[in-house]
């Protein structure tokens, strides 16, 4: 029991860690989680799965991958099919049929795999693993059309390719069986499990669709019983047909995701820590599972590489070109997804099943499955990780690269801080409902957006990605809390600002702390206080910093009423003064000021920079 927990403890330690270290420097966190669970197991041998788990191990990977597939499921709101549909129509169909073939015939004759090994194996490369591609993209700031098509495309393809494993290696036990079976008598049943299992997945998500916005469920139990469903539909599609689980859930996930389900919506935090927890520890416990033995076969000829270099440059673009072919998929997107094809979890769990199956059945070959599984996430997770950012930039599908910054509300003050941002060539998006208040936005050609940033369809008419930074500045303190606490989550609490600031705990007439935004400008301007600097000519400035003019500078020439909003640095990155921080000012950065309309310039003499202005114009009723 005691090395359980240790085993337990070191796993989550060396998964977050390794998430942390990639959150630091950039790097794609499954590379680094792979490399941590290598040296944690076959390489120090301080960590051994299944010494300490046991015939446990297997179960506890497989319910680990089912929740992250439904966890995926859930990110999946089919009005994103919109941008591209067709192409994942065709990539799941086509794509499906011609991969699958290129990567058993590559199987066959480069890595020297036996005909049952090799279309077995080539149906598990159908996979594109979500648990890779989602971070990846979420990390690149990758265009909505092509992140689209792989996010779906990832989903869909893991239970796809988990099929198609079992249509294999059914065939071929049924074959060792019955030898005068042939496909026909497979294939059938297994494609009615498939339908029956998702189904039962359909039927259960239907069922929480109608349960929870009932009552029926007390909301501290809706998050339990959700996983609790979750895991059942797992366990009893599987019962009918093996990895026919994988549809199941996939099913139940993407029909919640497009029910109106508002309790859905409210545990997204909570089920995308589980995913974190999860991937991690998974990826953690795989790598330090692998045996040396189980690479002899990598470094016994050069065809296992010649292998992965042909699944690289040969079987993945052929599949994507040939399956979009006749699309509105611009070329330079195809290309992209042509390339991005990392695997993932679902790969290596099910070839370490398949492979111990193939030697029950007496098939030669089976176990280099597992040792070359490995070797194609590494080779693809490393590949893709380390070339997606040059690569979107040379193919132009990356999102804006400077940091944007998103303002809910359009008013005098709202405008102006636009324009000032604008002038320093940050992108900007004003979201108001009104349209007659976006008026001034659209007169001054500022980006603008039509609609309520709290409805879901705004979600999928505006790309939020590229902003990174939200001010809530509407003349409703409560509404801008609102807006603030929503978004929290995705951007990062200290992401979300508000105007005002907020009161100590023992204020009962006060929004509680836990729900604003964090406040803007150090003295705490709210609503009403800007909107009457405004009425009295207050402006927008701008000062660049130097060596020889630094921030003290800068403060001193700042008027004593004036305040200092935020700082930009070199990078277009956003930093905001706050009532409870201050950011440190370097040389090169820009600081935008609201100041009164008299301020002090530095002199030329003194060789230093001259401030500018942005003075808010009337806005018409």
């Amino acid at each position: 029991m005691e090395s359980q927990a240790v085993v337990i403890a070191a796993v989550g330690a060396l998964g977050v860690g390794a998430q942390w270290v990639a959150w630091r420097t950039g790097w794609p966190a499954i590379v680094l989680m792979l490399a941590a669970g290598f040296i944690a197991g076959p390489i120090t041998g301080l960590i051994d799965p299944e010494a300490a788990f046991g015939e446990l191990l297997d179960p506890m990977i497989s319910v680990g991958v089912a929740l992250i597939l439904f966890e995926g499921g859930l990110s999946l709101d089919l009005r994103e099919l919109r941008h591209s549909g067709k192409a994942v129509w065709r990539l799941a169909t086509i794509g499906v049929l011609v991969g699958w073939a290129l990567g058993a015939l590559a199987g066959f004759y480069i890595a020297g795999l036996v005909w049952p090994v090799a279309v077995l194996f080539g149906g598990i490369l159908i996979v594109t693993g979500p648990t890779v591609v989602i971070p990846l993209l979420r990390q690149s700031n990758i265009q909505t059309r092509p992140n689209s098509i792989l996010k779906w495309e990832g989903i869909v393809n893991d239970p796809t390719g988990a099929l198609c494993a079992v249509i294999a290696y059914e065939y071929f036990r049924r074959l060792n069986e019955f030898p005068d079976a042939s496909v026909v008598d497979v294939v059938p049943p297994l494609l009615i499990s498939a339908v029956i299992a998702g189904l039962i997945g359909y039927a259960a998500a239907r069922l929480i669709a109608y349960l929870f916005p009932r009552g029926a469920i007390p909301e501290y139990l809706k998050v339990p019983v959700l996983f609790t469903v979750v895991i059942g539909v797992f366990v009893l599609t599987n019962a009918i047909e093996h990895e026919a689980g994988l549809v199941a859930v996939t099913v139940m996930g993407v029909t919640l995701a497009n029910r109106d389900v508002s309790s859905i919506r409210s545990i997204h935090p909570f089920k995308e820590n589980v995913a974190v927890l999860l991937v991690s520890g998974i990826f953690i416990l795989l790598a330090s599972s692998l045996k040396w033995d189980e690479l002899t076969y990598l470094t016994a000829s050069v065809r296992p590489w010649l292998f992965l270099l042909a699944l690289l440059f040969v079987v993945r673009p052929i599949t994507v070109l040939i399956s979009l072919l006749g699309t509105d998929v611009p070329w330079n997107e195809r290309l992209f997804v042509a390339w991005i094809a990392p695997r993932g979890i679902v790969l290596v769990a099910i070839s370490g099943l398949f492979a111990l199956r193939l030697g029950e059945l007496g098939v030669a070959g089976g176990q280099i499955l597992i040792g070359l599984s490995f070797a194609v996430v590494v080779i693809t997770v490393i590949a893709h990780g380390f070339t997606i950012e040059p690569v979107a930039r040379l193919l132009k599908v990356k999102g804006s690269s400077r940091p944007g910054l998103l303002i809910v509300g359009s008013t005098p003050w709202t405008i102006a801080l636009a324009r000032q941002m604008v002038a320093l060539d940050t992108p900007v998006m004003i979201v108001d409902q009104s349209w007659q208040r976006l008026g001034a936005a659209r007169r001054e050609g500022l980006p603008y957006y039509h609609g309520e940033i709290l409805n879901e369809a705004t979600e999928h008419n505006l790309d939020l990605s590229t902003f990174q930074v939200l001010v809530a500045a509407t003349d409703n303190e409560a509404y801008n809390t609102l807006v603030c606490n929503e978004f929290a989550h995705e951007m990062g609490r200290d992401s979300v600002y508000q105007l005002g600031e907020s009161a100590d705990g023992d204020d009962k007439h006060a929004l509680p702390l836990s729900l604003r935004g964090r406040a803007l400008f150090e003295s705490g301007f709210g609503v009403d206080e800007v909107n009457d600097k405004q009425k009295q000519g207050w402006v927008f400035k701008k000062t660049k910093l130097s060596e020889e003019f630094d921030y003290q500078d800068a403060r001193e020439r700042l008027p004593d009423t004036g305040t200092m909003l935020l700082i930009l640095r070199k990078t277009g990155t956003l930093r905001f003064f706050s009532h409870a921080a201050r950011p440190e000012p370097r040389a090169g950065d820009t600081i935008v000021s609201f100041t009164p309309p008299q301020m002090k310039m530095p002199s030329k003499e003194e060789g230093e920079p001259k401030t500018t202005e942005v003075r808010p114009r009337p806005q018409a009723t």
